[in-house]
């Protein structure tokens, strides 16, 4: 029994270098992304107490004295800004736009290509659908305002001559209803191909088996999909929804900022360019600190409450 109780220390260590020798390159490789999380992600939580002290930039914000409100002055504040309750306002509606409209894009994309029987041609079709994930939103939005204009865009010269009226015009930018429609396209248009790639990822894990097996039992196409490669699909969709749905209060800052102007402010302006104006142009670091707080708070809330619905469902969830 000793002899045996003296044996597993060893053993434990042999072990162990055997481990390091075969994977410790890996955990070499990690070192980099670590030090990268750790300095620009976790050390700047530490000017998250900002949101709770003075607005002052030039002193750590620590060394400051606490806001007024009990530290929540700058809360109050911003949920009394009629501006920053437009700006809630328009991320949750052009984010749920977003959802609805653009998350099953690339899923239908993705079950058109899988049926595709010609190899060549869904190559390429799938390298022209994802190509505009690469285009910026100023190109984007520069492309949007010459083939969108009210007066002389492309679209809108076309409409005329099929409407025989020179003063027919459809206002895609400067109409709030038809601005907001046109943002959400714009979007399922640039992202919904690179979005299939994942898609298409998940269906080559569905085994062929299945799909000869429904059509030996009399399955036609649509059949198939519907109970083989849906219920395939069915784990990265709800994966991928839970993530979207965290981000349901997130807003991106380059695209609403390129196509928005002065006509459409009421819809265009999110918690972004909310951000942006006071943040670094009117220097209220405090109060943008506040919203950026409640955007992550709001999110991570979103996050857990999808994940455990997920799971409730029968789902694995991401954590």
């Amino acid at each position: 029994m000793n002899t045996n109780a003296s044996r597993l220390p060893s053993n434990r260590s042999s072990n162990f270098k055997a481990y390091m020798r075969r994977y410790g390159t890996l955990y070499l490789l990690l070192i980099l992304p670590l030090v990268f999380f750790i300095i620009f992600r976790y050390v700047p939580m530490a000017w998250i107490l900002g949101a709770f002290k003075e607005n002052n930039i030039f002193k750590n914000p620590w060394e400051l004295k606490w806001a007024k409100n009990g530290g929540f002055e700058w809360f109050v504040k911003a949920f009394k800004d009629r501006t920053f309750i437009n700006a809630l306002r328009n991320t949750i509606m052009l984010n749920l736009l977003d959802l609805i409209c653009g998350f099953p894009a690339p899923i239908l994309l993705a079950l058109l290509l899988n049926e595709l029987s010609f190899k060549r041609f869904k190559k390429i079709t799938q390298t022209v659908l994802y190509m505009p994930h690469f285009l910026s939103w100023i190109i984007i939005s520069g492309l949007a305002l010459r083939l969108l204009a009210s007066n002389d865009g492309l679209v809108n010269i076309l409409y005329k001559r099929m409407t025989g009226n020179a003063d027919a015009s459809i206002p895609f930018m400067s109409n709030t209803n038809w601005w907001v429609g046109t943002y959400v396209v714009l979007g399922i248009w640039k992202e919904a191909g690179w979005g299939t790639i994942i898609y298409l990822a998940a269906l080559t894990g569905i085994s062929p088996e299945l799909y000869e097996a429904a059509a030996v039992d009399g399955a036609g196409r649509f059949k198939r999909i519907w109970h083989v490669t849906l219920p395939g699909l069915r784990p990265t969709i709800i994966t991928l929804l839970i993530m979207n749905l965290g981000r349901i209060l997130g807003s991106e800052f380059d695209r609403p900022l390129a196509l928005s102007n002065k006509l459409v402010s009421d819809v265009s302006q999110v918690i972004s360019i909310y951000v942006y104006q006071n943040g670094l142009k009117a220097n209220k670091f405090a109060l943008t600190t506040a919203v950026g707080l409640f955007q992550s708070v709001v999110g991570v809330i979103f996050l857990v409450a999808a994940n455990a619905m997920a799971k409730r469902m029968g789902e694995r969830g991401i954590m």
